[in-house]
């Protein structure tokens, strides 16, 4: 029963993990020490075993499918190395499959394990040190030094005395059994470190350093801790360069004739020998986590815990309806790419018999071993019927498909680009029908015609049985151009509420003029760009559309013309409130022609009411515009009156012309009442009238 293991285990690292750190790999101080501890003889206990790359699987998502074979014989370490843009992928989809070993195990060096190897040693060359830095780090060393004769002592420190303008000499205080001596160290020929574990120490980071020149490389060390001889197998994802397709249409064969090549990479370090290789179409998700590096969360610092007055706080609801309801999507997302993933790398290679080609005159087809399609999910792999090799860095053209189909040659006329101005040549086109029995991917397609070149096409991706329009040129023997016109009508009017609402359409027409000047009949599709929001009218339907257009297929003769309208309508509509409109506005829509008769009749009599109304307004506001020159005149007089005194004669007029005055107002504010009545009646009226129209 095969198992699948990707988590790393805590134990003690084994001598090969030296090529880890050797590779640029991080590696903590505990591993450091725990390294140190493992002697040759453990070392030499383990056996060193390689799986041959076996099968590749690329994806049109950018990543690679790898997968390792062979047999080993009991514990066994393989170690696999990445690039540093790799490693984090590796870690994510890393799967082994031993049946019989029951703690496999997956080491590596975090990150920075060079720098820390190097500072865990007792001589460090962490920073790349001179000689006096060394001596001076490891103070208390004894140390055997000829320079040039043999001096024996403990270190005290180097001394540095700076001469201008820039030298420097450096001075080695060594502690002997006869006093203390200095010496230069450039007078040292050679020293030897007393204690032999510093000996071991620089040894080990002279080793470490040599190792780590390859900065690029991060290797996984996996060990199969089973028993006997035995099949194993291991597979991971990686970064990869996207595959690419090119097609060569033959439109001049008896039968059209499509062939295809993928063109693959192998931008990595190792070549590929006698691989099974497939190329994988389709749009799965696929992400990077950042995995190798160690990863540290934010802990917050608390106080003591030491007893004091409680915190005065509230507590909000929670929403734990909507946690579950989201781990419960995490669990469902992840369970469909464990499935998907399983579908991928395990499902047996079913493959389908290749699809017999019909021979071409252009491509000389038809004996091509291409590759075998199968459907794969959601996606469709295509499976080399041999197996592939190549050296690394280099690429590769495989015959990917070849197969006859369906294609219709026809011109293909653009309207969007004749409601430019001026005259346009309409496309040289294929109508063409996917019947090779497989998903095709998107790319470039060379198209020949009679027996030559004919001009280069693109093609999105490619489903079973679906038709599609590839252009490869421009007919310059066919010129067509574009004219417009528009208008608008009222298609109905209903009144309600006092509120009338008119229905209209906006009528957009374009009209297409198509001159074919050979001597041949040809076929064009006439393409139209939909009008967001309007309705097809003519023709009453298309022969064909999609998001964007419309397609009308026509005949044109040869040495003759074509002339194609297109109609589209705009459903319009507009809701005016009576009571609102101004008496002009009012009176333009009761004489315009477009609206009913009935509707006009109604109209004129709600125009009726309103210039009613509007008389009786005005007559009381000119009535309150005279009582106002009343009062004006009464307040006049009133100042004159407190001027001259009521006892002179000045005064006694005065009093008499300010009981005239209050006479007329009296008279007046009886006509504004009787004035304000009849508003208020006409008003009412019109506004009763306007409301009980109906009309639909």
């Amino acid at each position: 029963m095969r198992k699948c293991y990707a988590k790393s285990m805590k134990t003690k690292l084994v001598t090969s993990m030296l090529c880890l750190v050797l590779s640029g790999f991080c590696l903590n101080a505990q591993a450091s020490r725990d390294l140190a501890q493992v002697g040759l003889d453990d070392r030499q206990a383990q056996s060193s075993a390689e799986l041959p790359l076996r099968r590749i699987a690329l994806l049109s998502s950018g990543v690679g499918y790898f997968e390792h074979a062979g047999n080993v014989a009991g514990q066994a370490e393989i170690s696999l190395s990445f690039d540093a843009a790799s490693v984090n992928d590796a870690l994510k989809s890393l799967a082994l499959n031993d049946p019989a070993s029951t703690s496999p195990s997956v080491r590596y060096a975090s990150e920075n394990a060079l720098w820390l190897a190097l500072r865990s040693l007792r001589v460090d060359l962490s920073g790349a040190p001179g000689i006096g830095e060394i001596l001076n780090g490891l103070k208390g060393a004894e140390l055997e030094v000829s320079a040039p004769n043999t001096i024996r002592g403990r270190i005290i420190a180097v001394e540095y005395t700076f001469h201008p303008p820039q030298s420097v000499e450096e001075r080695l205080l060594l502690f002997t059994s006869q006093g203390l001596r200095v010496i230069p160290i450039k007078d040292i020929a050679s020293f030897a470190f007393a204690d032999e574990r510093i000996n071991a120490d620089l040894n080990r980071a002279l080793d470490l350093i040599m190792a780590s020149r390859d900065e690029r490389a991060r290797n996984l060390l996996v060990t199969l801790n089973g028993a006997g001889s035995r099949a194993v197998s291991l597979s991971y994802v990686i970064p990869t360069p996207v595959w690419k397709v090119s097609y060569r249409l033959d439109l001049g064969a008896q039968e059209p004739l499509l062939q295809g090549w993928a063109i693959v990479d192998n931008d990595s370090d190792t070549d590929w020998n006698g691989v099974e290789l497939s190329l994988v179409t389709g749009r799965p998700v696929s992400f990077i986590q950042n995995l190798y590096p160690p990863y540290r969360v934010f802990r917050p610092v608390l106080p003591l815990a030491i007893a004091g007055i409680a915190e005065s706080r509230t507590h909000e609801s929670g929403y734990e309806t909507y946690g579950r309801s989201q781990a419960s999507m995490m669990r469902q997302s992840m369970d469909m790419a464990v499935a998907e993933a399983e579908a991928l790398y395990d499902a047996p290679m079913a493959r389908a018999a290749p699809v017999p080609a019909p021979t071409a005159q252009a491509l000389g087809g038809g004996a091509m071993e291409t590759a075998a399609g199968r459907a794969a999910g959601d996606q469709f792999e295509f499976t080399m019927q041999n197996p592939v090799s190549l050296e690394r860095r280099q690429s590769a053209m495989l015959p990917l498909v070849e197969s006859g189909l369906m294609a219709e040659k026809t011109l293909v006329f653009p309207g969007s680009r004749a409601m430019g101005g001026g005259t346009i040549n309409p496309s040289i086109s294929a109508e063409l029908t996917n019947t090779s029995g497989m998903k095709l991917p998107a790319g470039p397609i060379t198209v020949y015609d009679g027996g030559t070149y004919a001009g280069d096409a693109l093609i999105e991706f490619f489903p079973e049985n679906e038709k599609r329009l590839i252009s490869y040129g421009e007919d310059l023997s066919v010129t067509g151009n574009a004219s417009s016109a528009g208008s608008r009508y009222v298609t109905g009017v209903s009144v309600a509420g006092g509120v009338m609402t008119i229905s209209r359409r906006q009528s957009h027409e374009w009209t297409y003029t198509i001159n074919n000047a050979s001597g041949e009949a040809k076929r064009i599709i006439i393409e139209h760009p939909i009008t967001r929001g309007a309705e097809l009218a003519e023709p009453a339907s298309a022969d064909d559309r999609t998001a964007t257009l419309y397609r009308f297929n026509r005949s044109l003769g040869p040495r003759g013309s074509l002339s194609f309208t297109v109609k589209e309508e705009t459903p319009l509509s507009e809701r005016i409130a009576l009571s609102s409109l101004r008496p002009e506005t009012f009176l333009s829509y009761s004489t315009s022609q477009e609206i009913p008769a009935n509707v006009r009749a109604v109209l004129e009599r709600a125009i009726e009411l309103r210039r009613i109304a509007d008389n009786a307004a005005s007559a009381q506001a000119e009535l309150e515009g005279q009582r106002s020159r009343l009062i004006s005149e009464q307040d006049r007089i009133r100042r004159n009156l407190e001027a001259a005194g009521n006892q002179s004669p000045q005064g006694q007029e005065y009093l008499r012309r300010l009981a005239a005055l209050d006479s007329d107002i009296d008279s007046i504010n009886s006509r504004i009442d009787a004035a304000a009545r009849e508003t208020q009646n006409t008003r009412r009226e019109y506004d009763n009238y306007v409301a009980t129209i109906s009309i639909s």
